[in-house]
């Protein structure tokens, strides 16, 4: 791979940007984490987004870079990439994420990332830049992640439903709230793992690309510390505009369906990571929501609602990668 002339202030400006993407992830992602628990009345919000961001940074010590690694070598070709590349697509995933974030959409800042490398490699060097492989696992993902979400989601309300049948519900409200503070843990957990790994993938890029490591080299470790915390802070903040329509708007949660709903998505996330695979933790855990809700019936499902979300899901490669080609363009005549 060729070493660019990269100054050291474009650097630290790209860094910063990813950052800035990084908090953006937390802070748009953040209703994932804490929907469930905050509309059930388990956690007030502003404990419900420390706990959340206290267990996204935890995931540092959990899991290997694999999604980083994705990031950073299985979507564009790594030889193309300077600083024009990397400007363009976080412009592109930074402008999607803003735009869904006002109007409450939950839609992913995984994809739009993925759409931002995908416009920014086309521009440059065309189709020819892609690399299919690691490009079809994510978007396989679109749709794999959700349906796990939603079947491991279901499978088990149907099995807390059956032990406990014969419980009374004060019981089962009480037991369940506590152990929904575990769920919402486990799926903060799985969230930070793979989201904040993209972020140090897409640094590790401009790092390589600017000859300041080498591709065989390890992750610099400020680069991985300074991308999860980034993450945490910006959950700390929370995404309230999209916490109502991930809490109540798809089902009506009560604290077993919460503690479904969590479960379901961060057994999938544990999954998803541990195989390298950048998966939407939006996708994920709107699937398992809309699984757990099924559980009582279809009716119980604002099916509108979700298709609504779907088609935001659809667009959002498409979208953030048109702007990050503009982006690119744009780069080139400032940067």
């Amino acid at each position: 791979m060729q070493t660019l002339d990269i100054s050291l202030s474009v650097i630290v400006v790209l860094v910063l940007l990813a950052l800035a993407f990084d908090f953006m992830n937390g802070f748009h992602d953040a209703a994932n984490s804490i929907a469930t628990i905050v509309s059930t009345r388990v956690l007030k919000p502003q404990h419900a987004v420390m706990w959340a961001a206290f267990f996204n940074v935890v995931a540092i010590f959990i899991f290997q870079l694999k999604v980083a690694s994705t990031i950073g070598k299985g979507t564009i070709d790594p030889g193309i990439v300077d600083h024009y590349v990397i400007f363009g697509a976080l412009v592109g995933a930074i402008v999607w994420n803003i735009v869904t974030w006002y109007y409450g959409i939950p839609s992913s800042s995984s994809h739009a990332l993925i759409g931002g490398l995908v416009g920014a490699a086309v521009a440059k060097s065309g189709t020819g830049a892609l690399i299919w492989g690691g490009l079809g696992k994510a978007v396989a993902f679109i749709f794999i992640a959700p349906i796990l979400g939603f079947l491991l989601g279901g499978f088990l309300m149907v099995g807390i439903s059956w032990l406990c049948h014969r419980v009374s519900p004060r019981k089962v409200d009480k037991t369940f709230r506590r152990l929904q503070l575990f769920s919402a843990a486990a799926y903060s957990i799985g969230h930070g793992g793979n989201d904040a790994q993209k972020t140090i993938g897409i640094i590790w890029m401009l790092l390589i690309a600017a000859g300041l490591t080498a591709p065989g080299e390890s992750v610099p470790v400020w680069v991985i510390v300074s991308c999860y915390s980034a993450m945490g802070v910006g959950t700390m903040f929370g995404g309230w505009r999209i916490v109502k329509t991930m809490g109540q708007r798809i089902t009506k949660l009560n604290q077993p369906k919460g503690f479904s709903a969590n479960m379901g998505g961060a057994i999938t996330l544990f999954m998803a990571t541990s195989l390298g695979i950048p998966v939407s933790t939006t996708h994920t855990i709107t699937g398992a929501i809309a699984g757990v809700g099924a559980t009582g019936g279809a009716k119980n499902v604002r099916w509108g609602v979700a298709g609504g979300i779907v088609w935001a899901w659809i667009l959002t490669i498409p979208a953030s990668a048109l702007v990050a080609a503009i982006a690119w363009w744009l780069g080139r005549q400032i940067l």
